[in-house]
């Protein structure tokens, strides 16, 4: 527990632990404020977006919220390898050099997002016949060159995301197949050579709470770390749905995986739920959030907060998921919902001191 960190009594403590912020002032964004990311001042976790970089472009007040409310940006797809190398050795970075120069221009930190993957690669490599030795030659090259382009510039990197199924076996990939279960600790190898300052993550979804998939990446940290593989952090997504109920174990969850010594981070966090959207759903949302947020404010080693697009405007949530939506802490027109000031109370009771 790190109550010298975010400056807790013990009274103000336990409302954060039975999530109980009834007792706190309204503290509606204004257009004087900084948003989010100085009501996070003091507690020690940095607050994400993932932002969507046509829109970045094109929406102004779009841009302005980013800007704003955030100080961590994520490229929502505009890192992935099917973005920057659609062609092999034909690289394009206009739209995450544009991310980086946003961030740069407004004080936040980028976490990259992602290098190895299963999804989102594009055709040549998936649908060529390359031998073993071949692809872990071009893994290789893509980690350092895409790395290497961005080196200095990147806070933290999701090295390889998604590699467990929900039982805790590896998932059946085109890396796996070929490379073995030792691709992982390979691709941390490299990414750590092309850019020694960067924070080198795993990343999943399901693994919010203690289960089999969690377990999965907790021994295999031990395992990786034991082998001197330079693995630095943990991400949690927390795409979280109103049907399936909140975990009741995030924050240990959490707890064993700040024990090991690495970073921990919820990287993609929002909340669906099956529309239309009602009173009881929208505070249930809201306690989503505010769990989540908890469980990393209570921890030494969690570093940030990142939710999955800040807009149901641009949420990937209703294109994926039929009949669900409302999953982020604004609504269509960038209004602020309960989950967004359940957030923001909840980040200034922290920082108190």
């Amino acid at each position: 527990m790190k109550s010298l960190r975010i400056g807790l009594g013990a009274a103000a403590l336990a409302a954060l632990l039975a999530g109980s912020l009834a007792t706190l002032p309204s503290t509606a964004a204004t257009a004087n404020d900084q948003g989010l990311r100085a009501a996070a001042r003091g507690t020690g976790v940095r607050i994400g977006t993932a932002v969507d970089a046509t829109a970045l472009t094109d929406d102004a007040p779009y841009r302005a919220a980013v800007g704003r409310e955030f100080d961590v940006v994520t490229p929502e797809n505009a890192m992935k390898w099917e973005s920057v190398e659609p062609t092999q050795g034909h690289y394009d970075f206009t739209q995450a050099d544009q991310l980086v120069a946003f961030a740069r221009a407004h004080g936040q930190l980028v976490r990259g997002h992602t290098l190895v993957w299963h999804s989102q690669n594009p055709a040549w490599l998936t649908e060529a016949a390359f031998t073993p030795a071949q692809l872990k030659d071009i893994l290789r090259k893509h980690i350092f060159d895409e790395m290497g382009h961005f080196r200095g510039k990147i806070w933290a990197w999701d090295v390889a995301n998604e590699v467990f199924n929900e039982d805790g076996t590896l998932r059946d990939t085109i890396w796996l197949r070929a490379l073995g279960p030792d691709y992982i600790a390979d691709a941390f190898r490299w990414a750590h050579q092309a850019d020694p300052g960067a924070i080198l993550f795993l990343n999943d979804y399901n693994v919010e709470g203690v289960n089999a998939k969690s377990d999965a990446y907790y021994a295999l940290i031990k395992k990786l770390q034991a082998q001197h593989v330079p693995v630095g952090g943990f991400g949690i997504q927390g795409h979280l749905a109103l049907q399936y109920g909140l975990p009741g174990d995030i924050a240990a969850n959490v707890r064993r995986f700040d024990a090991l010594g690495v970073k921990t981070a919820f990287t993609e966090v929002d909340v669906r739920m099956q529309l239309p959207a009602d009173p009881i759903k929208v505070a249930a949302q809201a306690e989503g959030f505010a769990t989540m947020l908890r469980a990393c404010l209570l921890v030494r080693h969690c570093v940030s907060y990142t939710v999955w697009e800040f807009t149901d405007k641009y949420s990937w949530v209703p294109g994926v998921f039929s009949g669900e939506g409302s999953a982020t802490p604004f609504d269509e027109n960038l209004q602020p919902k309960p989950a967004y000031q359940t957030i923001r109370e909840t980040l200034m009771l922290a920082g108190r001191r």
